[in-house]
């Protein structure tokens, strides 16, 4: 009964959204799905194990029932589903909104937990303070702890499936933040009278700081992981911008949202509030697994499978029930290493990755640096940085919605890729320019700077990161997408800091100035390995084929 009000609620709120199209289909397309109940009984049974939505033709018709009244719902193998309600979604449209909404939960506790950890790492009371060599320094930690999280993944992605993968490592980051909330409120009150104290919690925001880094990318490539399992490259391509949309609306809501939730709970409620919300964001991805998974059996061949007919898992259970294809002793990096060598693609990308948050990693140094030191107070620094990032996301936002759905479905995917770094070189050559009478960029240009990498790569990079997934095969969505997008991410991130820290070493502090110089270059690096990347995406007709190949496979 709860989830029945909560998909109705669901329902009504994606029906406003997204317009009327998806409500009632036309008479033609309506009509097309009974004649297709008719031919499907003699379908071999292993045709549906891997059974993602194939209706390539009208990618809007996932999202639609026969009726806005009563309808009955033809599936995957010929079973029919009989609803009644004023706002019809087919069982995948239910699916792909619980889990877009899952994934915008996970954003909006992240977007509460990034400024709030970034204000306690650079708090001189709690925190490291003004020191230039701290934050480089332990941002060369998120490799490892990234790794140390993909490797629990792995483990329970190849021993229980997706979703208890998803279940255990958003479980984990929720408590994480919650209890570490907690802990440093304790200490709060005792910190500027006990030195033991002062220590616990200058390491544990250290600690904290560097786990907020690793987890996002983990959870994140789950829920895309679902998504891009159950859609074609025609609906991804239509609807993979409006739902990162979505994240962009709840981060941006969230960022506003930090500076009153600082002053009325402080940075550790903060913490404490981010925790909650990932623990509904775990009850959403629960429910768009249940909608995928509804009506469970098994086959003549003894593998599970949904008739719903786009149930991620399917594809699991099949390679777990033929022993003689999947060898589940062989390791993570040995997996990675075989999925990099059949996709060249994805090493491609995994390369693209790395320089692309190099860049990022520079231009954040840069950015943090410089306002820890105009903005000295942390309620105020923390509520400019919830700003700064509300901005980001109301940019993508209007991106996401407003302008990526008509770019991507006329322009060719290689050429958003080259157009990305383009930008961002011709935007840091103009910051590392030398201006009459100062020694340093100015706060405004590093901010304008940075503001335009996430902006690009909250929107257009991160729609082309997930369209490239979409055609490939089960082992290359899920496990090479975490490889990718934590180590990647994260690996990009710490190279980056650990060449800063180097530096800093064998030079002393390195000013901003100097450090701008190195973002021109690592823009011409991020340049070189998209344009690699983008010689190997196919163009749309071609992922296409490569969709439906793999589907008669």
């Amino acid at each position: 009964m709860k989830h029945r009000t909560y998909l109705t609620i669901l329902s009504i709120t994606f029906s406003v959204t997204y317009g009327s199209d998806l409500q009632h289909p036309s008479p033609a397309s309506a009509i097309q799905p009974q004649r297709r109940r008719h031919l499907t009984p003699n379908i071999d049974p292993r045709h549906i194990i891997t059974s993602r939505s194939s209706s390539n033709d009208v990618s809007s018709q996932i999202f639609t029932e026969p009726s806005p009244t009563t309808s009955s719902t033809i599936l995957r193998g010929g079973e029919t589903s009989t609803t009644s309600s004023l706002f019809q979604l087919s069982p995948l449209a239910l699916a792909t909104l619980s889990i877009s909404t899952s994934m915008s939960l996970h954003y909006f506790a992240y977007s509460l937990a990034r400024p709030a950890t970034m204000t306690l790492f650079t708090s001189s009371r709690l925190g490291f303070g003004n020191n230039r060599s701290a934050y480089p320094f332990a941002m060369t930690f998120i490799s490892p702890m990234s790794f140390v999280l993909l490797l629990g993944y792995g483990g329970a992605l190849g021993r229980y499936g997706p979703l208890p993968a998803l279940k255990a490592t958003t479980f984990g980051c929720a408590s994480v933040l919650l209890l570490s909330g907690l802990l440093i409120a304790k200490l709060d009150g005792v910190v500027d009278t006990n030195p033991t104290a002062k220590w616990i919690t200058k390491y544990l925001i250290g600690m904290l700081f560097v786990f907020r880094e690793s987890y996002v990318q983990l959870i994140t490539s789950q829920h895309w992981s679902f998504l891009s399992s159950v859609l074609t490259p025609k609906q991804s391509s239509r609807w993979f911008a409006p739902i990162s949309g979505l994240t962009s609306v709840t981060s941006a809501v969230a960022a506003m949202a930090v500076g009153r939730l600082s002053q009325s709970l402080g940075l550790s409620g903060v913490l404490v509030v981010a925790g909650l919300v990932l623990g509904v964001s775990l009850l959403l991805g629960d429910v768009a697994y249940g909608i995928a998974e509804k009506n469970l059996s098994q086959n003549n061949y003894n593998v599970k499978f949904s008739k719903n007919g786009f149930n991620p898992a399917d594809e699991h259970n099949k390679k777990t029930a033929n022993k003689a294809t999947n060898n589940s002793s062989d390791g993570l990096i040995i997996k990675a290493k075989d999925i990099f060598a059949r996709v060249p693609t994805l090493w491609a990308l995994f390369c693209e990755i790395l320089a692309c948050q190099g860049l990022s990693t520079l231009l954040n140094v840069l950015c943090v640096t410089k306002v820890s030191e105009v903005i000295p107070d942390d309620t105020k620094r923390a509520g400019w940085m919830g700003k700064f990032f509300a901005t980001i996301n109301v940019l993508s936002c209007i991106l996401q919605f407003g302008i990526l759905p008509a770019i991507s479905s006329s322009v060719e995917p290689s050429t958003l890729w080259k157009g990305m770094p383009i930008a961002m070189l011709a935007a840091t050559i103009f910051l590392a320019t030398p201006k009459l009478g100062t020694s340093e960029p100015s706060l405004n240009l590093i901010a304008l700077a940075f503001l335009l990498m996430k902006t690009m790569e909250f929107s257009v990079r991160r729609m082309l990161d997930e369209m490239v997934y979409v055609p490939l095969d089960y082992e290359s969505r899920y496990l090479g997408k975490e490889v990718i997008g934590v180590l990647g991410y994260r690996f990009g991130k710490s190279a980056a800091s650990l060449l800063l820290s180097a530096l800093t070493s064998s030079f002393g502090v390195i000013g901003l100035k100097e450090l701008s110089y190195f973002t021109t270059g690592a823009a011409a690096l991020w340049l070189k390995t998209a344009w690699n990347l983008s010689n190997l995406v196919p163009t749309r007709e071609e992922a296409d084929e490569a969709y439906k190949k793999m589907k008669q496979e």
